[in-house]
């Protein structure tokens, strides 16, 4: 797959490179009230492309900031971790202390996967 990706690339880039050496000559963009710029044409496309790019990411910023302060207001909003159930007694009931309420240490089992304040792993990429 490693082998396959980096194929992907090297004819990704001598596209491009063809590109660029059969696009040499010289373009005129005119702009309003006369304006004009001469440049090769790669040059006005590669402007033309990061303009876009700018343009794309500039417009999602709004979007962005709505989303981290949603989940931010939602993690706020999250009720406080219920303490763990308490531990069995020798019965199989919970233990119960001499004031009435339910003994027991307030704990994780040990054998968790990944800690519980982050998110499961996802499956390694192959």
């Amino acid at each position: 797959m490693r082998a396959l990706t980096w194929l992907w690339r090297g004819l990704l880039f001598f596209l491009l490179f063809a590109f660029a050496l059969n696009n040499q000559h010289v373009v005129d963009v005119k702009w309003m009230f006369g304006w004009h710029w001469q440049a090769p044409m790669v040059f006005v496309v590669l402007a033309v492309f990061a303009l876009g790019c700018a343009t794309g990411v500039l417009s999602m910023v709004p979007s962005w900031w709505r989303h981290r302060r949603d989940a931010r207001n939602r993690q706020l909003l999250m009720p406080e971790p219920v303490a763990g159930t308490p531990k069995a007694g020798a019965n199989g009931s919970a233990a119960v202390t001499a004031d009435g309420s339910l003994g027991g240490e307030a704990s994780l089992p040990g054998d968790l996967p990944f800690p519980p304040d982050m998110p499961a792993p996802r499956k390694p990429a192959k």
